[in-house]
């Protein structure tokens, strides 16, 4: 009963978090003159990869290498077949040719730069890590100061976050990241106890409970941008948190020590990731608006239905 009841408050502290952390970031983003996308590739994208860094971190440390993988492959589908979809299905998304572009190619590019490492080395070394961290750090620098230098955006911003103080701002957005983090540890800690009472493998508690559970930060965040009207907020997240979750969460659980696969069913998880990744993007291609449609994100969701009955049926 206990597990259950920390499941529930977990999810409660995430909505709550989600809330703060989106009214958070969007007054700051019309404070500093930084459109709300990058706001959603930057500062809630890092925010909403925290519980899949401190997972990755507990797990590699406790000697559960094939979690910190399974977690972050599990996320990053999650993020698009789930996160993104159910958002397009609640609010039709216009997804940008400058995003499509820019941020999404880089996306793609990080996707198969990390597949090289792991396909021919079966392990993230230390070094590695270190590049991927580099790789990201030049990511932010360059998408903000390319912002920076953009025009302001139009003054299409919610009455409320214009009337927030900076301090409030500030204390909105590190309330949060504290709600989301400490509503992931106790909803995916309790997943964790339920699925070890039927003896589920590393990998698959890893793609599913541990990556649905981390990817419920994102889609909160993602469902209240959706309801605020805040797209740009919700796109910059998903797209965002994958970056995060491949060169973040890797790399500096990497600075550890050298995460080595074991599991090798977990390559055909992240082949499984690349196609959602590529998937993606000739979806949004498809219309002459890049829109993600109510009826693409079903198609999304369903994508996603065959993956989770899969992976559990590889036990």
């Amino acid at each position: 009963m206990l597990t259950y009841l920390l499941i529930i408050f977990g999810l409660f502290l995430l909505y709550f978090g989600g809330e703060l952390l989106v009214l958070g970031s969007v007054s700051i983003a019309s404070k500093a003159r930084i459109s709300k996308l990058v706001v959603g590739l930057t500062v809630v994208s890092f925010a909403t990869s925290c519980p899949e860094l401190f997972v990755s971190f507990k797990a590699l440390l406790s000697g559960s290498s094939d979690i910190v993988f399974s977690n972050v492959i599990g996320s990053n589908i999650a993020n698009i077949c789930l996160v993104l979809s159910i958002t397009a299905i609640i609010f039709n998304i216009n997804i940008t040719k400058k995003t499509l572009k820019l941020d999404y190619s880089f996306l793609l590019i990080s996707t198969f730069f990390v597949a090289f490492f792991l396909f021919f080395n079966n392990k993230i070394s230390q070094i590695v890590g270190i590049f991927l961290l580099f790789l990201l750090l030049g990511f932010l620098i360059f998408t903000i100061l390319k912002s920076r230098k953009e025009e302001s955006e139009s003054k299409n911003e919610l009455e409320e976050a214009k009337d927030i103080s900076v301090f409030k701002s500030v204390f909105y957005l590190i309330s949060g990241i504290l709600l989301l983090k400490f509503g992931a540890d106790f909803l995916v800690d309790g997943a964790i106890d339920i699925a070890k009472k039927f003896n589920v493998s590393e990998r698959i508690i890893g793609v599913t409970i541990i990556a649905i559970g981390t990817s419920i930060p994102e889609l909160v965040t993602s469902i209240v941008a959706a309801f605020r009207k805040e797209v740009d907020l919700a796109v910059g997240n998903i797209i965002g948190s994958n970056i995060f979750n491949l060169l973040l969460v890797l790399g500096a659980t990497a600075l550890l020590r050298d995460i080595t696969l074991v599991d090798s069913k977990i390559i055909l998880d992240y082949g499984v990731m690349i196609m959602v990744t590529v998937f993606l993007g000739i979806l949004c291609v498809l219309t002459p608006k890049y829109q993600l449609s109510r009826y693409k994100g079903l198609f999304l969701l369903t994508m996603y239905l065959i993956y989770i009955t899969y992976s559990v049926s590889l036990i």
